[in-house]
C-alpha cells in the first residue's frame, strides 16, 4: 500500500512563506503528474497546481507568481514554495500522484495564514 507523506504546514503571518512537501511511502512507477489541492472550511476542494512528469507546471489564477510547485522524480515527491501567503491561503493542503490505473491522495496538512 502507497502512502503520501505531507510535511511543511503550519501557521504564518501574512505576507510569510511555507514551503509543503509530499514523499511517496515506496516507489511508484509510472507516474504522470503530481499537484496540490486544498480545501477551506465551508468550501470545495479545489485544485492548486500540478507538475507533470517532464517538469511541466501550471497553477491556479489565484496562486500564480506567489506559489512554485517542483518535484523530484527519483523520489515521487513533490513540493509546493509558497510565498506572499494571505489569509484566504488558510486551508487543508492535500497532494495527488496521478498514476497508471490509479491516483493517490495525501492526508492533508493545515496552513494558516494569520492577518
Amino acid at each position: 500500500q502507497v502512502q503520501l507523506e505531507e510535511s511543511g504546514g503550519g501557521l504564518v503571518q501574512a505576507g510569510g512563506s511555507l514551503r509543503l512537501s509530499c514523499a511517496a511511502s515506496r516507489r511508484i512507477f509510472s507516474v504522470n503528474a503530481m499537484g496540490w489541492y486544498r480545501q477551506a472550511p465551508g468550501k470545495q476542494r479545489e485544485w492548486v497546481a500540478s507538475i507533470t512528469s517532464s517538469g511541466t507546471a501550471d497553477y491556479a489564477d489565484f496562486v500564480k507568481g506567489r506559489f512554485t510547485i517542483s518535484r523530484d522524480n527519483a523520489k515521487n515527491t513533490v513540493y509546493l514554495q509558497m510565498n506572499s501567503l494571505k489569509p484566504e491561503d488558510t486551508a487543508v493542503y492535500y497532494c495527488k500522484l496521478w498514476g497508471t490505473g490509479r491516483n493517490y491522495w495525501g492526508q492533508g496538512t493545515q496552513v494558516t495564514v494569520s492577518s
